[in-house]
């Protein structure tokens, strides 16, 4: 069944400007068929299961027939539980947040009447309930259908089972016979049916089968992650396996460019790839990607679709994919050419319901993982950096430098004690013994200290050694504290520069993401910056003289958090701006 973009599907532009907002740059096939049916009016039956994206398949449609003017109920959703009725009625909340005067609320056994009660009697338009307490509502008279446009019955084949029959027999008995209704179920049992024969009016049947996944060589992961705790973990994951070529994909734009900002920051090597970005960037970027000239790509799934690439070595999706024919494309861009490859999938809160319906309906084999231990990352860092340096010394193609290693020799060094100070040098560190900075971090999340880096790269600060499964840590210090929290104004450094910077409180950068975004895009020291003063709408930050054009230069046109930058040196009157 093809897939066509929300766009072509007559929808209005307050929808259209929610399904922008969340991501959803194009239909699924389920919601590629249902939605022109319900929006023309026809009773609709879908075989497809949770997971195939069918929620916003009703609910767009269901909040396009609203009149927001009639404070009424219009649209009756019929949930088999609580946890659906509830997701149910998230989705309908982000798929109305531009229709203005729309409200919906669920209503489910467990939660007192009078809630209930209340928001039904302040005037919604759609109610997402449970069978046996719409039941109760009705016979109580505190839910009135007689203004009743559409009745959906969402996994009709579970309120069977669990034995709502005569309630949902009841509820359709009592709604208006002029009104629309759209059974959903995973199956067609033969009591299914009479419900249809005796209640629909000529319905439209639709069905989307279940495809189980068509990657064999594809090892599945998943995490449960925090949304707070994303970066930190997808670091992690990629220095412990030593990932160097891959697919990261995101939801929506936004969530492109952040993370794509985030990592370039840490020292990984990413561009990015969604709908804002015209064609003939994006094919710059393909082709770089194609050649393996930067590691990751960030991208949509519109943006990446077309991507012929065969040997990527793995495919994160950071973001749960909408149903699980889209998680099917994705992990299927890896383990190509007979090669194998790995698959990892981060999941928070209520999304591991949705994995687990998406898992029940595409039959997909994904094991849970925890992410790893700190120790963990830097055993594996240790062990590349020892296989390059095995490597090295077989190939014996290095330059020899063996007078100055007789020279400390000769004063009396021991030779294991000159290897480790070489190394200790390689790694980072300073001949004082104390490790340098080279990329400081955007500000890390709240929960969150910053991890090691893969052992290629310039060395971050490490975290502390967490509990087992455990990695919401506590905030790391800052590094040069004094620099992040300074209270005195900038500009009274010998040797430094202000910089002017069109981002401030009101876009809300910090300190750290100041001085990650000089570290990471310039590649200097994070000593090179000094006094940082954000006001409201504009941030002054003081650089070494000798860098403070290359850094202007350099970070003019970049993003942070988000907002594009506008840098250069800062005048007389950019300093006494406030």
């Amino acid at each position: 069944m093809e897939k066509r973009r929300f766009s072509e599907l007559g929808l209005s532009p307050e929808i259209l400007k929610a399904v922008d907002k969340l991501g959803y740059e194009e239909a699924s096939p389920i919601q590629t068929a249902v939605i022109p049916t319900i929006l023309a009016g026809r009773d609709v039956v879908g075989l497809s299961a949770t997971g195939s994206g069918k929620t916003a398949g009703f609910a767009i449609p269901a909040i396009e027939k609203v009149d927001s003017h009639k404070k009424a109920v219009q649209v009756l959703i019929l949930c088999p539980t609580r946890e659906l009725a509830v997701q149910v009625a998230e989705e309908v909340g982000k798929l109305s947040l531009f229709k203005k005067g729309v409200h919906a609320v669920p209503i489910y056994g467990g939660q007192p009447y009078e809630r209930q009660y209340r928001a039904l009697q302040a005037g919604v338009q759609i109610v997402i309930g449970t069978p046996g307490r719409v039941m109760d509502h009705m016979e109580r008279r505190t839910l009135k259908l007689e203004s009743l446009k559409l009745v959906i019955l969402d996994e009709a084949d579970r309120m069977l089972d669990m034995g709502f029959r005569e309630d949902i027999e009841k509820i359709l008995s009592a709604v208006p016979k002029e009104r629309q209704l759209l059974f959903f179920s995973a199956t067609m049992p033969h009591s299914i049916q009479e419900l249809i024969k005796r209640y629909s009016n000529d319905p439209a049947w639709i069905k989307v089968e279940a495809i189980a996944q068509n990657a064999p060589q594809v090892d599945q992961v998943y995490y449960e992650v925090d949304r707070r705790s994303k970066v930190e973990a997808i670091t992690r994951l990629i220095d412990l396996y030593d990932f160097r070529y891959g697919i990261i994909f995101c939801s929506t734009k936004i969530m492109v460019d952040e993370l794509d900002e985030h990592l370039h920051s840490r020292g990984y090597a990413t561009d990015r790839l969604h709908g804002d970005i015209s064609q003939a960037q994006r094919d710059r970027v393909m082709e770089k990607f194609r050649r393996k000239g930067f590691e990751f790509l960030v991208a949509t799934d519109v943006a990446a679709r077309g991507l012929d690439v065969d040997d990527l070595e793995v495919v994160f999706n950071y973001d749960l994919p909408n149903d699980s024919e889209d998680y099917t494309h994705r992990i299927g861009r890896t383990g190509r050419a007979g090669k194998s490859g790995r698959a990892i999938t981060f999941v928070s809160g209520r999304e591991l319901y949705r994995l687990q319906s998406m898992v029940r309906f595409a039959r997909l084999k994904i094991r849970r993982e925890s992410i790893p231990s700190m120790d963990q990352v830097e055993e594996a860092r240790a062990n590349v950096f020892f296989e390059k340096l095995r490597v090295t010394l077989d190939a014996h193609k290095f330059k020899t430098y063996e007078p100055m290693i007789d020279r400390l020799l000769d004063q009396g060094y021991a030779s294991t004690d000159i290897c480790s100070a070489l190394i200790h040098l390689l790694q980072g560190g300073s001949p004082t013994g104390e490790m340098e900075k080279a990329v400081v971090p955007i500000a890390p999340p709240p929960s969150f200290k910053q991890p090691a880096v893969h052992a290629s790269r310039r060395t971050e600060t490490s975290m502390d050694r967490p509990e087992e499964d455990d990695i919401s840590l506590q905030p790391i210090k800052p590094l040069r504290k004094d620099k992040f929290d300074r209270s005195s104004r900038t500009g009274k450094e010998t040797g430094m520069t202000t910089l002017f910077f069109n981002v401030g409180r009101k876009h809300l950068v910090t300190a750290a993401d100041l001085v990650g975004k000089v570290a990471g895009v310039t590649r200097l020291p994070a000593k090179v910056v000094g006094a940082i003063d954000i006001h409201q709408r504009h941030s002054l930050v003081d650089v070494a003289s000798e860098h403070a054009e290359v850094i202007a230069k350099k970070l003019h046109g970049i993003r942070i958090r988000g907002e594009l930058v506008k840098s250069a040196i800062a005048t007389t009157e950019d300093k006494a701006a406030e």
